[in-house]
């Protein structure tokens, strides 16, 4: 294996949640790697800006509003790569995660159904609209969570959206071979913005948090972390493996880690 089999010259990619936190570190490494990006997100000034450093730094992207809970949003989007480039060979749904920590008897049904719309059903639907438009050789990596495999107290609603997320990518790879091919990363701890509202956390909090979770690999998870992670699954390195999940937590899904 060589280094050219990480490089993705002449694709285009599209990275839901591009705006922040592991989406927009994951479009920064795809774009290293020479992926056109097209940075999707609700916040145009934030996916604007996260295009606007791609640019900056030699590659090529556009960003593009999208609610990935919308059909026509969805449409648009995946369109958009069509339009600008000619092409859609990579999708990756990161677009996800939930603000509420709450017991499920005590969870409002609107919160349960907004998590399962954003996190689930948006998974099925941005790949079913994706998958009509690429080419054969597409890819598809999903960003699923730790919380998938284990249980979260106060997290519930998040881990079943999650666990189904890992069963969708299952299904479509078996559904999708041998044309596109499909897999997850389950990120442990890493400190984006939802997962530091949602955990009520403050960046002086941090030292104190990495400290006591004892992750064997020393240290809480980057946006990076998962974007390398995932660029495995959409290089040529990758090209036998299809529905896969696997962790990426420092070790933290090992036993007495957090």
């Amino acid at each position: 294996m060589t280094e050219s089999s990480f490089l993705l010259d002449g694709d285009v990619a599209v990275v839901t949640g591009a705006g922040s936190g592991i989406g927009e570190g994951t479009a920064h490494v795809l774009a290293r790697a020479g992926a056109r990006i097209v940075c999707a997100g609700r916040r145009e000034a934030q996916i604007e800006r996260v295009a606007n450093d791609i640019r900056k730094d030699g590659g090529e992207a556009i960003a593009v509003r999208t609610d990935v809970t919308i059909d026509e949003d969805v449409e648009r989007l995946m369109q958009s790569a069509i339009d600008e480039w000619g092409q859609l060979d990579i999708l990756v749904n990161n677009a996800g995660g939930s603000p509420i920590q709450a017991p499920l008897l005590d969870l409002p049904r609107e919160e349960w159904d907004r998590t399962l719309d954003l996190n689930l059903t948006a998974v099925w639907n941005c790949t079913r609209i994706a998958a009509k438009l690429m080419r054969d050789g597409g890819r598809i990596v999903n960003v699923s969570s730790i919380a998938a495999a284990r249980i979260v107290p106060n997290s519930g609603h998040y881990s079943a959206a999650k666990r189904g997320v890992n069963s969708l990518t299952e299904s479509f790879a078996f559904e999708l071979a041998p044309r596109i091919r499909v897999n997850a990363v389950l990120p442990g701890l890493v400190p984006t913005d939802i997962v530091m509202e949602s955990l009520q956390l403050t960046a002086d909090d941090l030292p104190a948090l990495e400290a006591s979770l004892n992750i064997p690999a020393g240290r809480l998870g980057r946006p990076e972390d998962l974007g390398n992670a995932i660029l495995y699954f959409v290089s040529p390195a990758s090209e036998w493996v299809t529905g896969e999940c696997i962790n990426v937590s420092g070790g933290g899904n090992l036993a007495g880690s957090v």
